[in-house]
């Protein structure tokens, strides 16, 4: 499929109060395909200015968008999901050429993404309060939710159109303006993302967009601006650390989606297929790149060498390839450090003892791929116990007692999701409640939805995504006392 079409007839430049204009000077940064290492276009490299001037414009259209009535939110998203509906083949293609992922999983992302806003155009008209009296009788209580204020939204390369619907639909919904920095790897796609939202009818100043090469040039002024009352941030916990401590400063509104290291926990009495299944979504959805994707395989021993056998057979037969090209299964990695960062995961792992059942190699030629792989007899001093893999690399230990398995899996500073295979309901509601994780996939491996609650336990974040509480993030409570006469 040629997607350069539809690029070239892209805004690839900031969009500033309602408006697309180049960069302070100029400036420019190449996006990479990285099925090929060659350049795709360029878009503009935001500066420090900037982004001072994106933040003003924001604070400036906080008030009268925060006064528009519900519906006017409502169907403003509702015509946004439309049009990314519309659009999906489009938008997925492009997704493809920048990220690397297959193009079905692309167009499957196009569905969830637009999910996110017809899910806020119905929370948009539901924002509640209270109207009661005090326990003395003396006064009447009446509880408001209001806007939180502007909001700085920063989003990852690995799911460029999901995660800027998921900020910005209940930001618009709750009546808040923005300032949005996209992945440098993948800010086409969200440039489409902003096209869709200005042909729904979105106000000027609403949404302000800074691409740039350097988040921190970007996000530093917002943080520090005085005028965003929220941040909320998807990537690395180190980076999330960073922009707590800036938050602190002023007393931000933070909600943060980090790190993860999921466990995947089969039990003996576990359906084998169903438990390989899963393995194969929560494990290879995103090449690997993803922060809910299984990263721990804890096999109870009797089922762990025939889990791994199938396992291994069917990671082995999958096609790799050019994300854009038909009958790919598993595309790119999405740069050349996040390729070499996978290799010395496994590499140290195997220098260690571990097996390689399949893969375990870089894949020759251009692009950055590396071959579905399958570890067992994973020591313990492995980094690829510990680290987040981010990448097609399924390691599997195995365990004796359900007690073993839960300190297995709960062995990490994270906390985001987890998956666990048993036919036991009762066993399997036990191990649940003892997971520390802040989502659990149940004898399934996939877990997103945009009607529940998405965030983590200790250090994969605060705050929750999606579902009722999504929208709550994004307004203040407000009291009014009211005497009785």
């Amino acid at each position: 499929m040629d997607v350069q079409p539809i690029i070239d007839r892209m805004n690839t430049g900031l969009f500033i109060n309602g408006q697309w204009r180049d960069a302070e000077g100029g400036k420019t940064i190449d996006v990479i395909n990285p099925a090929t290492g060659k350049v795709l276009t360029s878009v503009a490299d935001g500066s420090a200015a900037d982004a001072e001037e994106a933040i003003e414009v924001a604070g400036e259209t906080q008030d009268s968008w925060g006064r528009t009535a519900p519906r006017e939110r409502a169907e403003i998203l509702r015509r946004a999901y439309e049009i990314l509906i519309e659009r999906a083949d489009d938008i997925a293609a492009v997704m493809t050429a920048e990220m690397g992922k297959p193009l079905a999983e692309s167009k499957g992302e196009v569905t969830y993404g637009a999910e996110f806003f017809r899910w806020f155009s119905e929370e948009a008209v539901r924002i509640d309060g209270d109207f009661t009296k005090s326990p003395d009788g003396s006064t009447r209580i009446m509880v408001s939710r209001e806007p939180v204020g502007p909001c700085v939204l920063v989003t990852p390369w690995n799911f460029p159109l999901a995660m800027g619907t998921r900020k910005i639909g209940p930001a618009i919904a709750a009546g808040c303006t923005m300032v949005f920095k996209p992945a440098k790897l993948t800010p086409l796609t969200s440039l489409l993302l902003v096209e869709a939202l200005v042909d729904a009818g979105l106000p000027a100043g609403v949404l302000n967009v800074v691409t740039s090469n350097s988040a921190g040039r970007v996000v530093t002024p917002w943080m520090e601006s005085g005028i965003a009352r929220k941040v909320t941030f998807t990537g690395s916990t180190e980076v999330g650390i960073g922009l707590l401590e800036q938050a602190a400063k002023t007393v931000m509104n933070t909600s943060m989606e980090l790190g993860g290291n999921a466990p995947f926990v089969v039990c003996e009495d576990a359906d084998l297929d169903k438990a390989v299944e899963g393995a194969m979504v929560a494990k290879m959805r995103n090449i690997g790149e993803a922060c809910t994707a299984a990263n721990r395989f804890f096999v109870h021993r009797s089922v762990s060498d025939e889990f791994a056998r199938r396992l291994a057979e069917r990671m082995g037969a999958m096609k790799v390839g050019n994300g854009l090209d038909e009958g790919t299964q598993v595309g790119p990695l999405v740069e050349e450090k996040a390729l070499n960062k996978v290799a010395e995961l496994v590499d140290d792992a195997v220098g260690k003892g571990a097996k390689v059942l399949t893969g375990g190699k870089k894949i020759d030629g251009e692009g950055y791929f590396y071959a579905p792989t399958v570890l067992t007899d994973v020591p313990e001093d492995s980094d690829i116990r510990i680290e987040e893999i981010f990448g097609p690399v399924a390691p599997i230990t195995p365990f004796d007692t359900d007690e073993e398995a839960i300190a297995l899996a709960n062995e990490t500073e994270y906390g985001l999701a987890g998956y666990l295979y048993s036919e036991n309901i009762g066993r399997a509601m036990r191990l649940a409640e003892e997971l520390e994780c802040g989502m659990i996939g149940l004898n399934t491996g996939l877990i997103s939805n945009p009607g529940a609650p998405f965030g983590g336990y200790k250090q994969s974040g605060l705050g929750r995504e999606g579902g009722r509480v999504g929208i709550d993030e994004f307004l203040e409570v407000k009291y009014v006392a009211l005497p009785r006469g």
